[in-house]
């Protein structure tokens, strides 16, 4: 998992309440592999209509915001059942950075095991960011996950507040595994002096 520390990227504002898992990532596309791309079905039925042609007027389908890597969007994204497939095609799409007023609480945990950064902000600055986002077709917009601040397109600087061990992992790079990784020393240890206390489980294996 690439650590994650500063991120000064183009964002693309999505100007919406509520935006579930199942927008971000139709269930039916679950039966595919990751190897596949699942950038390829991220927000798929907002971004192409029934025929398959795309709904020019969705965000991500305007020339603007194609190397976007920054979302900001409204109330409650990331809601609704807790596929992680989600997240999947965030990451695999080259997102690094969500901000938004609230997440789901679920998605919020998955992010942070896949290295993508979940910034809150209260309800009115997202969305003056999302306005300026707009405005600029996309300006840049700073996030410090080890100051904590975001800094809009128009300079201004706001802090954010997140979980000191969401932030360790992320600044470190480190998913649950890498994270157990961390102690195997001491893992390895405790084995060995186990094995040694009972050595006729081992005579048994």
């Amino acid at each position: 998992m690439k650590p994650v520390t500063k991120v000064s990227e183009r964002a693309v504002a999505i100007d919406q309440i509520n935006v579930n898992t199942d927008q971000i990532f139709p269930a039916r596309f679950l039966k595919n592999p990751r190897s596949v791309g699942y950038e390829q079905f991220l927000f798929h039925d907002l971004r192409y209509d029934e025929s398959g042609a795309k709904r020019e007027q969705f965000p991500l389908n305007k020339e603007a915001y194609s190397d976007a890597a920054i979302i900001v969007s409204d109330q409650n994204f990331g809601c609704g059942s807790s596929r992680e497939g989600a997240v999947y095609a965030l990451v695999d799409a080259g997102f690094r950075c969500l901000i938004a007023p609230s997440f789901g609480d679920i998605f919020a945990a998955n992010c942070v095991k896949n290295g993508l950064l979940t910034v809150v902000l209260p309800a009115d600055v997202c969305a003056e960011l999302r306005q300026q986002i707009t405005d600029s077709n996309g300006a840049p917009i700073s996030v410090d996950l080890p100051a904590q601040t975001v800094e809009t397109p128009s300079g201004e600087k706001h802090h954010f507040d997140i979980d000191p061990f969401a932030k360790e992992c992320l600044t470190k790079g480190l998913d649950e595994i890498g994270l157990t990784l961390t102690h195997a020393d001491k893992i390895d240890g405790f084995e060995e002096n186990w094995r040694a206390k009972t050595p006729w489980l081992e005579a048994n294996v």
